[in-house]
């Protein structure tokens, strides 16, 4: 199955010299061994990404190749402007480069990267689907991004003969014997398809990280002195990995980080507490006769998702894989660079924060040179 790199059109060398060059080889290695046992736990990578058994055309190449097609298919929207790429461009690590993204109409919320999330267990900012294929059917319904409807998707597919000869291959059947909703959900489910094969690869840290593996110290020193300082900062004093833990640099789930949830004047961003409700709303959520897996296993998650205080203003830890290519950064776009973000956790405000919410962040009082070396670190886990 071919994959798509998360770094497209062009690949980047994950050698440890690229960091910093001619002075990598006068570097020592710095860390302690429980300081290494923590970094080695963030790999190896990359690992397969198994097929999701929601989805009966997952890994099916005609599906993958109908699903390519229609991601990239302004003519899905009600306008016929607006395409899966608008907001999740190739050449822009699969997002948009804006603060709030911009469809038909203007978002209240950051674009996601693509880019390996085939490896989610939710989706989205506030977890509102359990299933790839279900979050890729959202954006078509919003009347805000592409304003479509079963109706007018259906339609589409069956009146472009070049489309629909390639539902029929991914499918197996054409697509007048199907109802428009079935259709829909086909059309989520080959977007999907796709989406499985964007894929992130090796990054300076994996060489890193696979050197301190196998005991290569003197490979591993070659890592520069400033993203090592930054790697004890994330496993150490600043907790970056209690959140951010694995291969994949998250845990999956969702918390409050103290970001404003305000979107406008009396308006607010409820984060997870109204992406739960969405889900359990949601006439394609994995507990539904859409869900191809004849044991329903994923539904089981969905049904006992619990609602708490605590899931207000509280957004998905995102993956720090290829983090370069996603700014700005949070839910809402608010901070431009790395350094801002770092610099947000070193003085966040405990009084922002949920009573009941992440106890363990506070106020780090990182100095210049600490933040700078977390951002050299965070800046290693890009191709």
């Amino acid at each position: 199955m071919k994959r798509w790199s998360a770094s497209v059109p062009t690949l980047i060398s994950c050698g440890l010299m690229l960091l910093a060059p001619g002075v990598a080889t006068a570097n020592q290695l710095l860390l302690t061994e429980t300081e290494i046992d923590a970094i080695v736990s963030h790999g190896p990578w990359p690992g397969d990404v198994t097929r999701d058994p929601s989805n009966r055309v997952s890994g099916n190449p005609a599906a993958i190749d109908f699903g390519r097609r229609l991601f990239f298919e302004p003519r899905l929207s009600r306008t016929g402007t607006v395409s899966c790429a608008t907001c999740h461009q190739p050449d822009k690590g699969w997002t948009d480069g804006k603060a709030r993204s911009e469809g038909i109409g203007r978002l209240d919320r950051n674009a996601t990267s693509i880019v390996d999330a085939a490896r989610s267990r939710w989706f989205g900012w506030d977890g509102r689907n359990d299933s790839l294929w279900a979050h890729s059917i959202g954006p078509i319904l919003d009347p805000a991004e592409m304003g479509a409807d079963p109706s007018t998707v259906a339609k589409f597919i069956r009146e472009e003969p070049s489309l629909a000869d390639a539902y029929r291959r991914a499918f197996g059947r054409d697509v007048d014997l199907v109802d428009v909703e079935t259709t829909l959900v086909d059309v989520g489910k080959a977007l999907a398809a796709f989406q499985e094969t964007v894929v992130s690869g090796r990054t300076p840290f994996d060489a890193f990280r696979d050197a301190l593996a196998r005991g290569d110290r003197a490979t591993a020193a070659k890592f520069p002195e400033p993203a090592q300082r930054g790697a004890q900062l994330f496993v150490g004093r600043g907790k970056c990995h209690f959140c951010h833990v694995g291969p994949a640099f998250t845990n999956g789930e969702f918390a409050d980080v103290g970001v404003p949830y305000f979107i406008a004047p009396g308006r607010v961003d409820p984060g997870r507490h109204g992406g739960i409700a969405k889900l359990r709303q949601s006439p394609f959520n994995l507990t539904t006769r859409y869900n191809d897996d004849p044991s329903k296993q994923g539904a089981w998650s969905t049904r006992q998702v619990a609602d708490q205080h605590s899931n207000f203003g509280a957004f998905k830890v995102p993956t720090l894989r290829n983090l370069t290519r996603t700014a700005p950064y949070f839910h809402n776009g608010s901070k431009a660079t790395l350094s801002d973000v770092v610099r947000h956790y070193s003085e966040i405000d405990p009084e922002r924060l949920h009573s009941d919410g992440e106890k363990i962040l506070e106020p780090l009082g990182l100095s210049d040179r600490e933040i700078a070396d977390l951002v050299a670190f965070l800046r290693s886990l890009s191709e």
